[in-house]
């Protein structure tokens, strides 16, 4: 039975999404699924498994700290097996930013990081105005009107390609 382990760092749920999606595509008869939050992953073995898949969400301009903690903790672990990295973020939704190469948050991540991933996918994010409390709907509006995005409030934005993730779990699927 081949195990894998998807690790997500999320702070409003799209990247949990996704990697929910990751695991229903990974998961076969011959293959075990443990999805776990960053947080959860520290009490996990990464030698118990197989295959690893990280992915991770932008809030700021910036991936979480701990990620990076993680990640550089981990990385010679996790370069020893096939693997995976995905940023999640709304710039992804320019199609001249959707790509490992163009995405400047993949860029800085590969620069920060001392793992070199495998297999790397960039992801549009969503935007949920009215989950947000008000320094962060107004500090996103803000940075939308700047970036000639969607700036109305009382809107929920969606911007995840769900067939590019889905091709994604797929070509990680058959590493």
């Amino acid at each position: 039975m081949n195990k894998t382990l998807i690790i997500y760092s999320t702070v409003d749920g799209q990247t949990r999404a996704i990697c929910e999606l990751m695991k229903g595509v990974n998961q076969t008869a011959e293959s075990e699924v443990t999805l776990a939050s960053l947080e959860e992953a520290k009490a996990l073995s990464l030698a118990d498994f197989d295959k690893v898949m990280i992915g991770a969400s932008i809030r700021y301009g910036k991936h979480r700290p701990e990620l990076y903690q993680y990640i550089n903790n981990h990385h010679a672990v996790l370069s020893a097996k096939p693997n995976a990295f995905f940023t999640v973020n709304v710039v992804a939704r320019k199609p001249e930013k959707n790509t490992p190469e163009t995405n400047p948050y993949m860029k800085k991540f590969l620069e920060l990081s001392l793992w070199k991933p495998q297999q790397l996918g960039v992801f549009a994010g969503k935007i949920d105005y009215p989950k947000y409390r008000f320094f962060d709907k107004t500090m996103i509006r803000f940075i939308m009107w700047m970036t000639k995005g969607p700036t109305d409030t009382s809107g929920t934005y969606e911007f995840t390609n769900w067939q590019q993730v889905e091709e994604f779990g797929k070509a990680f699927a058959d590493r």
